[in-house]
């Protein structure tokens, strides 16, 4: 009977240690925090010189003497340019260096029609510094922007244009004009860019208005 009491405490001992290692270790302070949700995406609209910034970043990556040689916006069915901004930008640039081209883009929106968010670029091509369609200008000359350009072709016909259709796309391209050595703003309203219903030309570095054409 004496010896009944050491091996009870001894035996409950054991008890409780067995069922101590075999309890489950607290979770961390990494495991009990939830899974953090992503922010929601928010579409961005920029300027003309806004987003060749950004993709002058970018061409500046693939040739340190990258040079643009255009700036073109491109309109979606959410997105008219009415406001001198654009969802979607693409520009080119040349490098005498590596005798290429590259086509950049910049997208601040998601549509079926638009490039992924951000900058993405087309391979390469050859450059030809002889062709006008490619001569490069310096960022300097852009001193004047889409929507300043667009103000002053608001003033010389694009208003009325607005007016009779009032989600009238407006387009926005860039390129210097060689016979007249400057660059220049060409703004279009209409459906197709490429035959506008009216398209006004801006100096690019004054602000100036050049010209009209219906």
């Amino acid at each position: 009977m004496k010896n009944e009491r050491p091996v009870l405490i001894v035996t409950l001992f054991l008890c409780a240690l067995s069922m101590s290692c075999s309890s489950p270790a607290p979770k961390t302070a990494t495991e009990n925090k939830p899974a953090e949700a992503k922010p929601a995406f928010h579409s961005t609209y920029l300027t003309g010189r806004e987003a060749l910034q950004e993709m002058y970043i970018a061409a500046r990556a693939w040739a340190p003497d990258a040079k643009p040689y255009n700036l073109q916006s491109i309109a979606t069915k959410d997105d008219n340019g009415q406001d001198g901004k654009s969802g979607i930008w693409g520009a080119g640039f040349a490098s005498a260096s590596r005798r290429a081209i590259k086509v950049f883009s910049w997208s601040g929106i998601k549509a079926n029609d638009a490039p992924e968010p951000g900058v993405s670029n087309r391979p390469e091509d050859t450059y030809n510094s002889a062709n006008p369609s490619t001569a490069v200008f310096e960022m300097a000359f852009l001193k004047i922007d889409s929507n300043e350009a667009l103000k002053t072709a608001m003033k010389h016909g694009g208003e009325k244009v607005v007016q009779k259709q009032k989600d009238s796309p407006v387009f926005y391209t860039v390129r210097w004009n060689a016979r007249e050595n400057k660059l220049t703003w060409r703004v279009a309203f209409g459906e197709d860019q490429n035959q506008p219903k009216l398209a006004v030309d801006v100096d690019a570095t004054t602000g100036e208005f050049t010209k009209v054409e219906k």
